[in-house]
């Protein structure tokens, strides 16, 4: 068995897209635009603000109305941060089972951490999450390894030792640069680039109630 288990938040613990998908809405209806169905913001709601900025309003980086509609963005999403928000079915008897083995586990995602704490804090997750790692808790967000080091030290294991659990191609990267074994959330939203299967994990989950026996055929 691991000696911990970390996972992502959005896409693997929790789903977040109804709230991020609204938070894209509400701006769409700022501008006078309908709203997009979720089934076409779900596959981008693990690439952040810049994914959904992308997908809901065509605009990247370097546009010229870039860096005010991300700020508009997230203003309105911090507004509703948890209104749809839910565990993903199966995650809640999942922590249990990992407590139960003694197993700390904990939480290693992009999301800032002024949208990470209150969440997790509404999710009931904050003091049984033996570290939680935010976007900028570290220089450089995954996919580098830098936070998922930092969780390590935070619950005194060894990388080898640990198992990430995520949906997006960046979280196996980052993983797999902190020399951990990588499992795909495959109940998560897992973006449209490429298959999973091309990520080059150790595994995937097709539900949470499978990582306790992945994980521990790979460790």
């Amino acid at each position: 068995m691991p000696e911990a288990i970390l996972f992502d938040l959005d896409g693997t613990l929790a789903d977040t897209v109804h709230d991020l998908a609204g938070a894209i809405n509400l701006l769409r209806a700022e501008h006078d635009l309908p709203p997009l169905p979720l089934a076409h913001l779900r596959p981008h709601a693990s690439a952040g603000s810049r994914g959904l900025l992308q997908a809901g309003l065509n605009l990247a980086p370097g546009d010229a109305d870039y860096a005010v509609m991300q700020q508009r963005f997230l203003t309105l999403y911090e507004n509703n941060l948890c209104r749809g928000t839910r565990l993903f079915q199966g995650v809640p008897e999942l922590l249990d089972r990992i407590e139960a083995e003694g197993m700390p586990w904990g939480i290693v995602t992009n999301k800032l951490a002024r949208f990470t704490l209150p969440l997790v804090e509404m999710l009931g997750l904050t003091h049984r999450a033996k570290c939680i790692i935010s976007g900028d808790s570290t220089p450089r967000p995954k996919p580098f390894p830098d936070s998922l080091q930092l969780a390590c030290a935070s619950l005194a294991v060894v990388a080898p030792r640990c198992v990430y659990v995520g949906d997006d191609e960046r979280d196996v990267i980052a993983g797999r640069s902190a020399n951990m074994k990588t499992i795909i959330a495959l109940w998560g939203y897992l973006g449209t680039e490429k298959s999973p299967a091309e990520w080059g994990a150790n595994a995937s989950a097709r539900t949470p109630q499978d990582i306790l026996r992945i994980a521990a055929a790979k460790l």
